[in-house]
């Protein structure tokens, strides 16, 4: 009988973690344009930038941009190899995406779109935020959702910033 390797990044636990990680705020100057990302537990006041307080950016849903810009994502890898990759197709050229997010269960990633040629990224999981049920790859965008409570937010330079939840379901197994 062969012995199953587990890999480092592989999660360890028995049942669908819980969300830990708190709802981010994102926020930015009006006048040079910075974004600060806050989470909700932080009290007070809006950040100041400028000598100004930044203003918080209202996430759009994807499909108020989809006539410029179609942004998806894919889950990727069994159970000792397991990532998120964020895939975009521009369709007009005064579109330009600065950055995108992906917020976990436990924390998130951030990558700055630096080649402007690149069409996406892919965020490696580990831990908790690498539980699966199921070792398929790609995932089966199942019933179980195992990824259900991430989100993914792209910055769009002039358009803003667009929230995607994690939460698709398709029988892609029957196609």
């Amino acid at each position: 009988m062969q012995q199953q390797e587990f890999g480092p990044r592989r999660s360890r636990e028995p049942k669908k973690p819980k969300v830990l990680c708190p709802e981010l705020i994102f926020y930015c100057c009006g006048h040079c344009g910075s974004v600060f990302q806050a989470s909700s537990l932080r009290k007070g006041a809006a950040p100041m930038c400028c000598n100004e307080r930044m203003v918080s950016l209202e996430a759009k849903d994807p499909l108020d941009v989809s006539e410029k810009v179609l942004i998806d994502y894919k889950i990727t890898g069994g159970y000792n190899e397991n990532a998120v990759e964020v895939f975009w197709e521009i369709k007009e050229d005064d579109i330009c995406i600065e950055w995108i997010y992906l917020k976990t269960f436990t924390g998130g990633q951030l990558k700055y779109v630096t080649n402007f040629k690149k069409t996406s990224f892919v965020f490696a999981l580990a831990d908790e935020d690498a539980y699966v049920y199921c070792d398929e790859d790609p995932c089966l965008e199942c019933t179980f959702r195992c990824k259900r409570e991430f989100e993914i937010y792209v910055h769009i330079k002039g358009m803003g910033l667009i929230k995607i939840p994690l939460e698709k379901m398709q029988a892609s197994w029957q196609s």
